[in-house]
């Protein structure tokens, strides 16, 4: 898609927004607190694929958001308030390094963290940060005992106390996917010319990606509200879960150029002009953040909804990239078991780690949290 459509989109849904402010929605706090309905929207009588938690990985985090795992099957975490990265490995939590210039305050601080997939050669590792600025990417060089100083890569991401994206994640293709809220500013995610409300592509020197949209932007696609969950499934495809405002939460297939409503369209709209959710949920169910790919499913890890959707994908179409070919059903797994729920991410040993998110201001800590759990499926 051109940079032109691209503009042309964004005028046409200024335009069709602006007229439909006679009767506004109420800001809301997409990670607000829980007081869910158990009602289900999308589920799935599979018996298959059903997870356990079989132990605690580590305990007594600050908020964890971010978790990369290195090659030798470590893993770095990040800590949102703390600005901390710490290294686990057996069991064992170490300090490697902060990041001096975080600014934590509602949503923001430390978030998403990515290992380059050229790491034995390079070393480098990626940081997604709020300072008092901006949103910014860093990229910094792990020894092995210490994260080096930062660099900045990418910078002029808005940023806010809400909906500052953050998650981050290298696809099959080697590139860098970055996922961005709009903060707060509804009208940023249709401004082609904004870093906020997108998902972002480019290169591990922070460059627009080669093939993207528009060449000389590393904006990917567009119409996002707050995006906390990208993961590719086997067929190389990325998926986004989002949160909605009063609505719906969504899971969206996200394809190059694609606009995806925000803040014309809160879920499906039926418009030709933007890309419908492949699923969505009533937020009280969801709130969603992290999103793995594991055991032919996808995994989203829920805030406000203090559960673990499994997401069984269905393709009724030839084209790879065809929302309109593509059905899924949702199954919910640990309800209010553990609390909020922050990442899940596939490891090495063929588990799934999932971070609570109790002591993000919004929760009930328990004594042992936050905490990341190791689970099984079976």
């Amino acid at each position: 898609m051109s940079r032109t459509l691209l503009v042309g989109l964004a005028a046409a849904a200024t335009a069709v927004y602006l007229g439909a402010c006679a009767s506004p929605s109420s800001p809301s706090v997409d990670e607000g607190p829980a007081g869910v309905s158990r009602t289900i929207v999308e589920h799935s009588a599979s018996e298959t694929a059903t997870p356990r938690e079989t132990g605690i990985v580590a305990s007594g985090l600050d908020t964890p958001w971010g978790v990369a795992f290195l090659p030798g099957g470590s893993a770095l975490v990040t800590e949102r308030n703390t600005g901390r990265i710490v290294e686990i490995t057996d069991g064992e939590v170490r300090e490697v390094g902060r990041v001096g210039e975080t600014l934590a305050q509602g949503e923001s601080g430390l978030l998403g963290i990515a290992v380059s997939p050229t790491f034995d050669t390079d070393r480098f590792v990626y940081l997604y940060v709020t300072t008092g600025s901006d949103n910014r990417v860093l990229r910094a060089v792990f020894d092995g005992t210490t994260l080096a100083e930062p660099e900045v890569i990418l910078d002029g991401i808005p940023a806010g106390r809400i909906h500052d994206g953050g998650r981050m994640i290298f696809g099959p293709d080697g590139m860098l996917y970055v996922a961005t809220g709009e903060a707060g500013r509804r009208e940023l995610a249709q401004d082609p010319n904004s870093l906020g409300g997108k998902i972002l592509r480019i290169t591990g020197d922070g460059e627009p990606a080669p093939g993207n949209p528009d060449p000389a932007s590393p904006v990917y696609s567009l119409g996002h509200r707050n995006v906390q969950g990208l993961a590719f499934d086997d067929r190389g495809r990325l998926w986004a879960s989002e949160f909605g405002q009063n609505d719906v939460d969504e899971l969206n297939l996200v394809t190059a150029g694609a606009n995806y409503g925000w803040p014309v369209v809160e879920g499906a709209g039926g418009s030709d002009e933007f890309v419908d959710p492949v699923l969505t949920w009533p937020v009280s169910q969801a709130s969603p953040s992290g999103l793995a790919w594991f055991e032919g499913s996808l995994w989203m890890a829920t805030l406000r909804g203090e559960r673990l959707w499994r997401i069984d994908v269905q393709d009724t179409d030839v084209q790879d990239t065809d929302v309109q070919g593509t059905a899924a059903t949702a199954t919910d797994f640990f309800v209010g078991e553990y609390g909020r729920l922050r990442t899940v991410v596939a490891a090495p040993d063929g588990s799934l780690w999932l971070t609570t998110s109790n002591r993000d201001g919004r929760g009930s800590p328990a004594g042992d949290d936050d905490r990341i759990l190791r689970i099984e499926i079976s």
